[in-house]
């Protein structure tokens, strides 16, 4: 199955225009000297970040983009024309990669954001540039040089506050059409969801967060094995971690030993991933008996030696998930008021200009 978070294409800049050898002939001035022109530059091609993109679904029909070429330089002292540049819209989060040497050129995290992936060749010297005093007519010029080729992988990860971990049919799904309006696809069999799903948490003004839900993990995931490894980098730019578990599956399975395989998991793919917040959110409370739900869900914990914020909820019937975002809310505070107080200016501080300029 090909996904539309990741793309590979060529990105072709313009040649340099060549220059000219031409000389200058008028009537009565029969040897009038070299006047070939500089051949014009070529064009570059840009990667521009645009909101209103939400996937890379437009590179499977085109892979390639081509800058214009310099034009050639010509007599009379003519400049050849540059040729134009050549702009590619991607999703905002965007992460852009040379495929050839693996290395990391550009990541497109605002709107509006450019990025330079290929530069346009220069344009070649015309004849007037070699006309010295023991050369007067130069039949010399210089081709232009070519424009950069380059592979480049696009891989999409996705710009949310807030990820949603779990194994398939853990309810993450519910859970996210609870809290917000995202409307995914809801079933009870593994992999209803095979895309990313991006919800807006909106608790009043000025109070939301976005929550991303990725495919479930399976045990072997972080070798290959099912859909949810092919997700995980969405999880990279998330400050916090919802990890979601089924508190009574239907097939009997431990739900500490569940925990611990996505932990396992995580840390083969990201071990930074395992160390970020991740609060733990024990689901489906609504099929326990009601006197039974609170020590069930204190056993698991308990078992797990579980340190950080925990919640017992039933998102099919919105229980108890309000309390989960506003929670989250408050630690999205917090951490914007502990970021304020890091990067309040001090005296003696400098501060730079975008040109580089101190003011």
């Amino acid at each position: 199955m090909k996904f539309v978070d990741e793309a590979i294409i060529k990105v072709l800049a313009g040649d340099g225009g060549n220059g000219c050898i031409s000389f200058r002939r008028e009537k009565f001035i029969p040897f009038g000297g070299p006047d070939g022109g500089d051949g014009g530059g070529g064009g570059s091609v840009w990667l521009i970040a645009d909101e209103g993109l939400n996937t890379l679904i437009d590179f499977r029909h085109q892979r390639s983009f081509k800058a214009q070429r310099g034009q050639n330089g010509m007599g009379s002292q003519m400049y050849g024309k540059g040729g134009d540049d050549t702009v590619v819209r991607v999703p905002v989060g965007t992460v852009i990669t040379n495929v050839d040497t693996d290395e990391t050129i550009g990541d497109l995290t605002v709107h509006g954001q450019r990025l330079l992936v290929a530069l346009g060749g220069k344009g070649g010297l015309g004849n007037i540039h070699f006309k010295s005093s023991v050369n007067r007519a130069p039949r010399k010029s210089t081709p232009g040089t070519p424009g950069e080729v380059r592979e480049l992988k696009l891989e999409l990860k996705l710009l949310a506050d807030v990820g949603l971990l779990g194994f398939p049919n853990a309810g993450k799904s519910t859970f996210i059409r609870a809290v917000s309006a995202a409307t995914p696809r809801v079933a009870d069999y593994p992999f209803t969801t095979l895309h990313p799903n991006l919800g807006v948490v909106s608790l009043g003004t000025d109070q939301s967060f976005v929550i991303a839900d990725i495919p479930g993990l399976i045990e072997g995931a972080a070798d290959g094995a099912g859909l949810g490894i092919q997700f995980l980098r969405h999880l990279a730019r998330t400050s916090l971690l919802l990890h979601l578990v089924d508190v009574a599956p239907l097939d009997g399975a431990d739900v500490a030993e569940q925990v611990r395989a996505i932990e396992h998991e995580l840390s083969k793919f990201d071990a930074e991933l395992l160390d970020r917040p991740r609060w733990l959110v024990l689901n489906k409370a609504d099929v326990l008996p009601e006197e039974e739900r609170q020590a069930v869900a204190e056993d698991i914990v308990k078992r797990l030696g579980w340190t950080q914020p925990w919640f017992l909820v039933s998102a099919i019937a919105r229980e108890n998930t309000m309390e989960v975002c506003q929670k989250v809310q408050r630690f999205f505070v917090s951490q914007r008021a502990e970021h304020a107080g890091r990067t309040e200016m001090h005296p003696g501080d400098v501060r730079m200009r975008g040109d580089g300029e101190s003011i």
